[in-house]
């Protein structure tokens, strides 16, 4: 199994990032469980603005593209600002609206076997709304989304400390998201463990 784990952050590296210190509670329970997981900070990258596979030159989203082709699971994690999710989350779902006219070898579009799973970090509200947000998307791609697929870290309404600035809710944040990770893996099992006849119109194709 491979996963990959969409950094959304607004923090260019090396600073620290409270969704990726929760990105990786559910990491690790990933690689617990026998999968290959590979975390990209998209800020770090030139991703254009646009709705194809690739931009152009100096865009470097057709890299992060062929990762998540080729992966089982897909993570999207994201900040809250303003009660949304930020606009890195928003631009990869916009770059990933081009799997809509991809077909793998037998006709299916390239999400059909993949399963997908959010993180949210921040200390206001919103998490329920962006969690229903990227999984729509996703949904509507072909992607397959588990139960309980999700974990969120907020302290409620107003400024306060980040998630890793405080280990107030982590308990319940680190559990749920190592459930997440146990849940992904299940399903994207399931799902590769069937198989799946060609149309006949692939076949002829």
């Amino acid at each position: 199994m491979r996963a990959v784990v969409l950094n959304c952050t607004l923090k260019p590296s090396p600073a620290t990032s409270s969704t990726e210190a929760l990105a990786r509670v559910v990491m690790a329970e990933l690689e617990k469980g026998g999968t290959e997981v590979d975390l990209i900070r998209l800020v770090d990258l030139n991703i254009k603005p646009g709705v194809s596979a690739d931009e152009g030159e100096g865009d470097d989203w057709p890299a992060v593209d062929q990762k998540l082709q080729a992966a089982d699971i897909v993570i999207f994690a994201t900040p809250t600002w303003l009660g949304q999710m930020s606009s890195v989350a928003l631009r990869a779902l916009e770059r990933l609206d081009a799997w809509f006219s991809e077909t793998d070898d037998t006709g299916r579009p390239i999400a059909f076997g993949k399963v997908a799973g959010v993180v949210v970090t921040g200390n206001e509200d919103g998490a329920h709304n962006i969690v229903a947000t990227i999984c729509q998307g996703l949904i509507d791609m072909g992607f397959t989304i588990p139960g309980q697929s999700w974990t969120y870290w907020h302290l409620g309404p107003g400024p306060g400390p980040d998630y890793v600035e405080t280990d107030q809710g982590h308990d319940y944040s680190d559990r749920v998201g190592r459930n997440a990770a146990r849940n992904l893996i299940a399903v994207a099992r399931a799902i590769a463990s069937e198989t799946y006849p060609v149309p006949e119109s692939a076949e002829e194709g």
